[in-house]
């Protein structure tokens, strides 16, 4: 299938976020519902990545759309599969970030308990990926308010790629409903399914 989105949440996150919802709501809206996925992903990245490689087995080659540690995800999973990529805040070298955060987690929206041990953090480094280099196929969407993470690791990581960068902003990004054409028409949705659309109600 083609023309199809697959949305990759971040760490303690959920289909339940902001984002999440608004690109569901939008695509269920224009009865595209069923070129879209948002998987509940495991913690474990050793889960979480297989999970993902079933989305897109079954959408074909859809347009990955990973936020925070979704677009770290996404990328290891573009450079596998040669799939494009829009990537929303995501964080670079997570393993090297997380290991200040060992121990017990609670997922935000689920309010899962899970513990972050070291077989996290190693499973994270093995997903690691040199910098993409095809502009054609990235997007990287990063707002300088951003008090999660530094944007500019990612501006850097992510230089040779499309670089949009708003100034302000925080780490859910914010505007993003209004943003939501770029994406369908990165991923090659025809305009006449939504050039009437009020994203600005969302």
């Amino acid at each position: 299938m083609s023309a199809s989105i697959l949305y990759i949440h971040g760490f303690n996150s959920a289909p339940a976020s902001n984002k999440a919802t608004k690109l569901t709501t939008v695509m269920d809206s224009l009865g595209l519902g069923n070129q879209l996925r948002v998987p509940a992903l495991h913690h474990h990245p050793r889960q979480a990545i297989p999970q993902l490689e079933d989305a897109i087995m079954h959408l074909g080659r859809p347009l990955l759309v990973g936020s925070s540690l979704g677009g770290y995800y996404a990328t290891h999973l573009a450079e596998r599969y040669g799939l494009k990529a829009l990537l929303v805040n995501p964080v670079v070298s997570p393993h090297l970030m997380f290991k200040g955060y060992l121990g017990t987690q609670r997922n935000l929206y689920t309010d899962e308990i899970w513990e972050l041990t070291h077989d996290h953090v190693t499973a994270l480094a093995e997903l690691e990926v040199p910098a993409p280099q095809d502009a054609k196929r990235y997007q990287v969407w990063l707002q300088t308010g951003d008090k999660t993470l530094d944007y500019r690791l990612a501006k850097q990581y992510y230089c040779a790629c499309v670089l949009r960068i708003q100034i302000g902003g925080d780490h859910g990004y914010q505007g993003f409903a209004q943003q939501l054409p770029a994406i369908l028409s990165f991923a090659d949705i025809n305009a006449d399914h939504y050039q009437s659309f009020d994203f600005a109600a969302l």
